[in-house]
């Protein structure tokens, strides 16, 4: 199976502001070409031997795959969590424009 060429990536934060934060730096940087935050969601998740309950947001970017190491280490210097969620997600298809788009907005020589 071949690579693909973009992904999604899905982080979760425990605030609206943290989210756009990690929005923001990702799209400054051109690590990202879009960031959709959505929220709150109620997460139940096992921690430290815990079951817990916490209103988090979802932040998901638009990527090209070989921006996806560059973005994880900015997620993981930012975040706020000791552990974040980072998941990406392949795109096998979707609009020619749209794609194109997407390298363009995170080439690692295009103008910042």
């Amino acid at each position: 199976m071949t690579e693909p060429a973009w992904l999604t990536v899905l982080t979760t934060t425990d605030s609206e502001e943290k989210a756009h934060a990690l929005a923001r730096g990702a799209v400054d940087a051109r690590l990202a070409a879009c960031a959709q935050i959505s929220g709150p969601v109620t997460s139940v998740y096992r921690w430290q031997d815990a079951v817990e309950t916490a209103q988090e947001w979802q932040v998901l970017f638009k990527t090209a795959a070989r921006r996806y190491d560059e973005l994880e280490a900015h997620l993981v210097a930012v975040h706020g969590y000791e552990t974040p969620e980072i998941i990406a997600t392949p795109v096998v298809r979707g609009s020619d424009r749209y794609l194109a788009w997407v390298s363009a907005e995170t080439a690692p020589d295009a103008t910042l």
